[in-house]
């Protein structure tokens, strides 16, 4: 298991890039400043004992994803703050730095939930 943290917390607009427009989330450490907190599903603080790459298997809450890209930024931040933005797109490649791409069907709001696992391995 390269990385693994439960979810403590759903910020109050942590969930409304669910659409299809944008089709991500936010998540960050349990300790993230409110500004930021606001947009993020929070987790505790995990270890991230090896780096994240393509082909990765990622579990939230159960829904299994496979990685297709990992940007330079969000290796850096997940291990320093626990935050990136996973995104639902499907696509090749990431769109910014801080984006971890994933492949599957797109995650909903109502299988995100306090006491489930975000995983990487």
């Amino acid at each position: 298991m390269k990385y693994k943290a439960t979810i403590t917390g759903l910020g109050e607009c942590a969930l409304d890039f669910l659409d299809e427009c944008c089709n991500f989330i936010i998540i960050f450490n349990e300790d993230a400043p409110p500004e930021l907190a606001d947009i993020s599903v929070l987790h505790t603080k995990s270890e991230v004992k090896e780096d994240p790459k393509k082909g990765d298997t990622v579990r939230i809450c159960g829904a299994e994803y496979t990685i297709a890209d990992v940007g330079w930024e969000a290796l850096n931040t997940l291990k320093e703050l626990g935050h990136c933005t996973l995104s639902f797109k499907g696509l090749d490649t990431v769109e910014r730095p801080g984006i971890i791409e994933l492949i599957g069907e797109p995650i909903k709001a109502e299988q995100l939930l306090v006491g489930g696992t975000i995983e990487i391995e």
